[in-house]
């Protein structure tokens, strides 16, 4: 790693194994670069969803407004919530760029957003990452995930002494880190947001209820 932090690009050598490093890298369709930003990322998606919003508005305005509801759901909203809990803690510039797409595709020119994201039911780009993330936490604690991220999820009151009253509760341990690419894995960020949830929330075991209820409380704030 060079002094401002970035890995230069080049080839190393490993066992007589030649690895070529570079700049960004694509894993499973989401743009991974060496500062971690997901600027690349984001800068791809959103021409993405746009291009998919031209192709699909000449034919909206022949349709219902819940089927043309359905379709941009298909095509777009799905394509920003593929794999958006990895933006959790990016730049707000980054957040923006992503809202700015659901915008186009809820609005007409001058109107307000946030009357219409409201009617659509459609949570705001940062909120959807939260709810991704309060999602996974519920799926983790319930053993319905993959081992790897079930395992950063764990209770205070399988650590804590029987008299904190932390240890009664649901709360989940957030480890501590030491920098901010800390911050936004997992295991720190999805309990830091599942322990601000409200306990009604956090002891809802039922996952379909749980989501409808958690979806209702994140319009409310």
């Amino acid at each position: 790693m060079s002094m401002d932090g970035k890995i230069p690009n080049g080839v190393e050598t490993l066992r007589k194994i030649s690895i070529a490093r570079v700049g960004c890298t694509n894993d499973l369709g989401v743009i991974i670069e060496s500062q971690l930003s997901l600027s690349a990322y984001v800068t791809a998606l959103c021409p993405s969803g746009y291009y998919q919003l031209r192709q699909l508005r000449p034919n909206i305005r022949s349709l219902t407004a819940d089927t043309a509801k359905t379709l941009v759901q298909a095509f777009i909203t799905c394509q920003l919530d593929y794999c958006n809990s990895l933006l959790y803690g990016v730049s707000n510039y980054l957040l923006q760029k992503v809202q700015s797409v659901q915008n186009a595709a809820g609005t007409r020119r001058c109107e307000r957003i946030a009357p219409v994201l409201q009617k659509l039911h459609w949570l705001p780009a940062r909120r959807r990452v939260e709810f991704k993330l309060e999602c996974l936490v519920h799926q983790s604690l319930a053993g319905q995930t993959a081992s790897y991220l079930a395992s950063d999820i764990q209770f205070t009151s399988d650590t804590s002494r029987p008299q904190l009253r932390s240890a009664s509760e649901r709360i989940c341990v957030v480890p501590r880190t030491r920098n901010s690419f800390g911050d936004r894995s997992f295991s720190a960020a999805g309990p830091r947001v599942w322990n601000a949830l409200p306990p009604h929330l956090q002891e809802d075991m039922n996952y379909r209820h749980f989501k409808h209820a958690l979806k209702g409380h994140m319009f409310r704030l």
